[in-house]
């Protein structure tokens, strides 16, 4: 069952646009079409700036509803067969959210620090979790104080680097099926080691920052906490969609027994086009080539700034 306030959830026309007009004034509200100064742009992102006020490019936010709306409907998917999804955004305005939304729909996180070979040499980091484990035992029996003064402030320190960099990743059993990132420049060993093994990356990107480098663009203000607040909200409400459409463990396992054939855990970029591909919708229904609430909004808040 989808939740009522979800923008997945089947509903009529009028509601269906009710719906998406307020998540655009939300949107605006928080500044997701503010981006950076237009001396810093990359010419890549033209197609997806409205304009520029004051020197400083105005994103547009039809092409942000549009990314965010293909992200949701890939990650519904995409959950519901079964993957998981790693959120990274280890700057400091994304970080509080990242790991309040992945905590929320029950994924992984990196809020802290990015550990090169993450998902590379994932044989690795599992090590470093298992020495997590470890030495969480030692504290929670007390052995810590058994060593000497010096060794034990020296486990202790360990204890803490480690789970300040892999405690959102500790249940992380298999390299995720996509990642949802904060800040493309930022994060670009993250996005790096992703497209080396072929996982899909949903990015919300900025007009400073190159789009190919993501597989779902979500265009927007990577600097504004309450417009990341807003995105990472929606995309982890299409995760929970997912989980909720994964089959029960009865009608996944064949009746006769046998395993199920295995599945390539990694998504090739024609997979996302073709978890998000879906028909136009009809007449009554589809977005307006000018959005009244976008240019309202969008003209108060350019007074505002004048």
């Amino acid at each position: 069952m989808v939740a009522p306030g979800s923008l997945c959830a089947p509903t009529t026309g009028p509601r269906r646009c009710c719906l998406a007009s307020e998540l655009v004034r939300e949107l605006v509200d928080a500044g997701v079409h503010f981006g950076h100064r237009v001396s810093r742009w990359n010419p890549k992102m033209a197609p997806y700036i409205f304009g520029k006020r004051n020197h400083i490019h105005v994103v547009d936010i039809r092409e942000t509803m549009k990314g965010l709306l293909r992200a949701k409907k890939f990650l519904a998917g995409l959950v519901a067969a079964g993957h998981d999804v790693l959120f990274v955004g280890t700057k400091r305005q994304a970080r509080e959210s990242v790991q309040k939304h992945a905590a929320r729909c029950g994924m992984h996180h990196v809020s802290d620090r990015w550990l090169g070979g993450t998902l590379t040499n994932f044989r690795t980091i599992r090590s470093r979790l298992a020495r997590l484990e470890e030495l969480e035992a030692l504290e929670s029996t007390g052995s810590l104080s058994q060593y000497s003064k010096k060794m034990g402030s020296i486990l202790t320190r360990e204890l803490r680097k480690i789970r300040r960099n892999l405690d959102g990743i500790r249940r992380m059993t298999r390299v995720p099926g996509a990642l949802v990132i904060v800040d493309v420049k930022r994060e670009h060993i993250a996005i790096r080691e992703a497209r080396k093994l072929g996982i899909p990356t949903i990015c919300v990107v900025d007009t400073d920052s190159d789009p190919d480098s993501a597989d779902i663009i979500i265009p927007g203000n990577d600097d504004a906490m309450r417009a990341i607040e807003i995105i990472l909200s929606q995309l982890a409400d299409a995760v929970e969609e997912g989980k909720r459409s994964r089959p029960a463990p009865s009608e996944a396992t064949p009746e006769d027994g046998s395993a199920a054939p295995r599945r390539s855990r990694r998504l090739t970029t024609t997979a996302v086009a073709e978890l998000t591909e879906s028909p136009p919708p009809p007449a009554d229904e589809q977005t307006p080539a000018t959005d009244p609430v976008m240019e309202a909004e969008l003209s108060g808040h350019s007074a505002g700034t004048a």
